[in-house]
C-alpha cells in the first residue's frame, strides 16, 4: 500500500490549542536566538487581540503536532505579525506561505485595513515570501536584530487588506 498522498497534501491551518504551546516553543527555539517558552506563549495567547495559528499535516494518520505557527496581534483595524516560524525539517514545503495566507484571510474577514511585520533584511527566503504575498517595504530599523547576519536591519513591511 502506497502513502504518497500523505506527503503531498497541503497542511491544515487552525487556531492553536493550549496543548500545542510546548511544540510551538520548540519550533521557536529552533528558529530564533531569543527563545520563548510555553508559559510565555500562554501569556501571549491569553492577551486580547492575539491569535496563534498552527499548520498541521492534513492526514488523519499523521501527527497532530504543529509543523509551524504564526502569531498575529490586532488593534483597532490594524494587525501585526509577532512571529512566524516553520520547523527546520519542514522548511521549503510552502508551510510558511500557507500560514501567512490563512492569517491574511482571517484578517481580511475581520476587516483589518493593514498588516505590518518586521523582517531581517538579510533573510532572503522570508523577503521572497512576503513580497510574493504583496507586502511592501515602508521603513527600516537599523540594529533591530542583534547577533544575526548582516547589520541587523529590520525592514518594516505592510500589506493593505482593504
Amino acid at each position: 500500500m502506497s502513502f504518497w498522498w500523505f506527503w503531498t497534501q497541503p497542511p491544515v491551518v487552525e487556531v492553536a490549542l493550549d496543548e500545542d504551546l510546548p511544540k510551538i516553543a520548540e519550533i521557536h527555539a529552533a528558529s530564533f536566538p531569543n527563545k520563548w517558552n510555553a508559559e510565555e506563549l500562554a501569556r501571549m495567547k491569553a492577551q486580547d487581540g492575539v491569535t496563534i495559528l498552527v499548520a498541521r499535516r492534513a492526514s488523519p494518520y499523521g501527527t497532530r503536532a504543529p509543523l509551524g505557527f504564526l502569531i498575529l496581534r490586532t488593534a483597532a483595524d490594524e494587525a501585526e505579525v509577532i512571529t512566524v516560524a516553520v520547523h527546520p525539517r519542514q522548511r521549503g514545503r510552502g508551510i510558511g506561505k500557507k500560514l501567512m495566507e490563512a492569517g491574511l484571510f482571517r484578517l481580511y474577514a475581520d476587516r483589518c485595513s493593514h498588516l505590518f511585520l518586521e523582517v531581517d533584511a538579510s533573510n532572503e527566503a522570508a523577503l521572497l515570501l512576503y513580497r510574493g504575498l504583496g507586502f511592501r517595504e515602508v521603513g527600516q530599523r537599523k540594529g533591530y536584530y542583534g547577533g544575526g547576519e548582516g547589520d541587523g536591519t529590520a525592514l518594516v513591511m505592510r500589506i493593505d487588506l482593504r
